[in-house]
């Protein structure tokens, strides 16, 4: 529980010091929460979050990532619609989860 709480501190210290200017990564060990602490802080920092685990996501979003990155308006409105999930400005997370798929 330690670890977990100082990890979202450390998430949170980020959260105010980037203010959406840069994104971060946060490397470990495999299966040790790094997801779900992502996930948890999507859900409670943020007016709104996707998760986007490359392990399990369709080709459809893959390749959004190949066809769109030109072009970011479009790229983030086809996460939104896809996902349902309607993005904020600097109020929105996106986590990418099994980057190495």
């Amino acid at each position: 529980m330690i670890l977990k709480r100082k990890m979202y501190d450390k998430l949170l210290t980020l959260k105010n010091e980037l203010n959406g200017t840069k994104a971060f990564l946060i490397e470990g060990a495999r299966r040790i929460g790094k997801s779900t602490i992502c996930e948890e802080f999507g859900k409670n920092e943020y007016k709104s979050y996707i998760l986007i685990d490359f392990a399990k996501c369709p080709d459809e979003v893959k390749n959004y990532f190949v066809k769109h990155m030109s072009d970011l308006d479009t790229f983030f409105m086809l996460l939104s619609t896809y996902y349902g999930v309607k993005l904020y400005e600097r109020e929105s997370l996106i986590i990418f989860d099994e980057v190495q798929m």
